[in-house]
């Protein structure tokens, strides 16, 4: 993350994605796979022994080289419906302004109370309390004699899919395939996302 000044002088916290050059591998369509949708791997050198027999003649009958990343996009409202095998798809797609949506793996925090995971408040610092940070009560003895499902709990935080939606764009380098969005994306520093154009 950094920040950059706009023309009013207003400070604009952004995140600097670099977002491509990515590559057209399937072209799926209603006719044949029975939805539309795109297959785009990003451009990125990775070892051959890496990729894995079927994955390598994937790539090889589009006619592009082998990547790390391979996603699959849904088609909608006839864009990106004239893209084929092998054609490029570059920051430049994007517009300052435009809204996006950031798809990544938050960050993990391992095991986790109650009070870091949920922000449960927790118990008394005094009067005699012995549960500070105890979850309490997890339900009745009697009945329904049994935890409910979802209830929540101390365990696994973090190194989950997370979807941050409506972030505007601020500025677009299509030179160097950089988007810079408007406040914060999951993950960490280097991580791999996705980015979409925002459903509306």
């Amino acid at each position: 993350m950094t920040q950059v000044y706009q023309a009013d002088g207003r400070v604009v916290p952004v995140t600097v994605l670099k977002v491509g050059p990515c590559v057209v591998v399937q072209r799926k369509t209603v006719s044949t796979d029975g939805y539309d949708a795109v297959q785009l791997g990003l451009v990125e050198f990775v070892k051959p022994a890496r990729v894995n027999r079927p994955m390598t003649g994937h790539y090889k009958k589009a006619g592009v080289e082998a990547g790390k990343f391979l996603r699959e996009l849904r088609v909608r409202g006839g864009m990106g419906s004239d893209l084929k095998p092998a054609d490029r798809v570059l920051a430049g797609e994007f517009r300052p302004a435009e809204k996006v949506d950031v798809i990544g793996v938050s960050k993990g925090r391992g095991f986790a109370g109650l009070v870091k995971r949920h922000h449960f408040a927790g118990g008394a610092d005094t009067h005699g309390s012995m549960s500070h940070r105890a979850p309490g009560s997890i339900g009745s003895s009697s009945f329904p004699s049994r935890v409910f499902k979802g209830m929540r709990m101390a365990g696994h935080m973090g190194h989950a899919q997370v979807t941050v939606r409506n972030l505007e764009v601020v500025e677009v380098h299509a030179d160097e395939n950089l988007l810079l969005v408007k406040g914060a994306v999951p993950g960490p520093n280097g991580g791999y996302v996705v980015v979409r154009r925002a459903k509306g």
